[in-house]
């Protein structure tokens, strides 16, 4: 584990530490969990970028002429 020292103006500290106490937990922890909700978001963005692109590139043709009727849309919901 590594240890990052920052500055943050004083009335943001102040808040900080009572946030933590309120819930049981340092402000180290909270800002901890905060840095991990970071790298988590990222990383479920990246995963769903490739997602999309792996889609994307699935699409062999497409054209907005081909649509489907009515009924053609209605047989192929789903039940």
């Amino acid at each position: 584990m590594k240890n990052i020292t920052v500055s943050v103006p004083d009335e943001v500290y102040r808040a900080a530490r009572i946030r933590a106490a309120e819930r049981g937990r340092s402000v180290s922890a909270l800002v901890a969990d905060y840095l991990g909700l970071l790298a988590d978001r990222d990383a479920e963005f990246a995963r769903l970028r490739e997602q999309q692109r792996r889609i994307v590139d699935g699409i062999e043709s497409f054209s907005a002429a081909d649509r489907l009727g009515r009924d053609e849309i209605h047989e192929r919901a789903v039940r």
